[in-house]
């Protein structure tokens, strides 16, 4: 049985379609079943694995889950870390968590989604012209027991 339904998946893709129409950052959902070691590691491994670190402006964010263990991160490219605050993703975490806890992963996505184009809005507003630099749909990464 797949994590999420063809619908939350499809849920989720719009989600970032729409917070991508307001900035020129690039948003990405990785998902795990485990994450053995720190959500932030694994995060920082898979944002290089995918490419993120290659968009034009540096201004990607990855949010992972590793939906088994009940870890998430949510990293930002460089260009993102030299104009934030520190704390910039506190706020997107807390939301997440908070439908997380209540069992809702997708709606947790999509608030994070959501919250994430809001604050890159900010920073990195869109431009015209701007592409969509990376795919909007879920990664699936190693959803088996050999992930450490």
């Amino acid at each position: 049985m797949s994590l999420f339904t063809t619908q939350e998946q499809e849920l989720i893709a719009n989600a970032i379609a729409e917070a991508e129409k307001a900035t020129s950052g690039e948003i990405r959902i990785a998902i795990d079943k485990h994450c053995y070691g720190s959500a932030f590691e694994r995060a920082t491994q898979y944002f290089s694995d995918l490419g993120m670190d290659k968009t034009s402006q540096h201004n990607g964010v990855l949010i992972y889950l590793a939906h088994e263990d009940h870890k998430f991160a949510i990293i930002g490219d460089r260009g993102i870390d030299k104009v934030v605050p520190e704390d910039f993703w506190e706020t997107t975490q807390i939301a997440m968590k908070a439908h997380f806890l209540s069992g809702n992963l997708a709606e947790g996505i999509v608030a994070g989604v959501a919250l994430a184009g809001e604050k890159l809005a900010l920073f990195f507003p869109y431009q015209n012209g701007d592409v969509n630099e990376l795919p909007n749909d879920i990664i699936f990464m190693n959803q088996d027991e050999t992930n450490k």
